[in-house]
């Protein structure tokens, strides 16, 4: 049996930290890796102690679902909460991160994202100092 790919290995964990999400309009978990070891995982949910859309429904604004915070800001948030430096590590998503979220990664340290699908590109991510990788269940794909 041959093993999966390190990218493999953590999109298909990312894939199902997704599985946690608590907003019905996307499902996205990121996971925060450094030296081929986790650190911190994240999906898209409210804070908590707050409602979750599955219970009480989306809050919607301008298009967007505002009550919940997103996966890769979830998986920073979790790193600072107990104290573990993200400086050098990459994350995988299961979606592109926004332009607000990928700012986070990148203030965060985080150098190399994987992400499996696209969700409204944003021209402006391509400013940003940080190495965007495309990866499906077939492996990377050269963009």
């Amino acid at each position: 049996m041959e093993r999966p790919s390190w990218d493999s290995y953590f999109m298909t964990i990312a894939s199902t930290v997704s599985s946690r999400a608590t907003c019905p309009r996307r499902s996205v978990g990121a996971v925060v890796v450094k030296n081929r070891r986790i650190l911190a995982t994240g999906f898209n949910g409210s804070p908590p102690g707050h409602p979750h859309c599955i219970d009480d429904g989306c809050w919607m604004v301008d298009g967007h679902c505002v009550r919940i915070t997103h996966a890769e800001v979830n998986a920073v948030i979790q790193g600072a909460r107990y104290g573990i430096a993200l400086d050098g590590a990459e994350c995988y998503v299961t979606t592109l991160p926004c332009l607000n979220c990928a700012k986070v990664l990148v203030s965060a340290g985080i150098h190399r994202v994987v992400y499996g699908s696209e969700y409204r590109p944003d021209d402006h991510l391509g400013e940003l100092d940080i190495e965007l990788v495309r990866f499906d269940v077939l492996g990377a794909i050269d963009e």
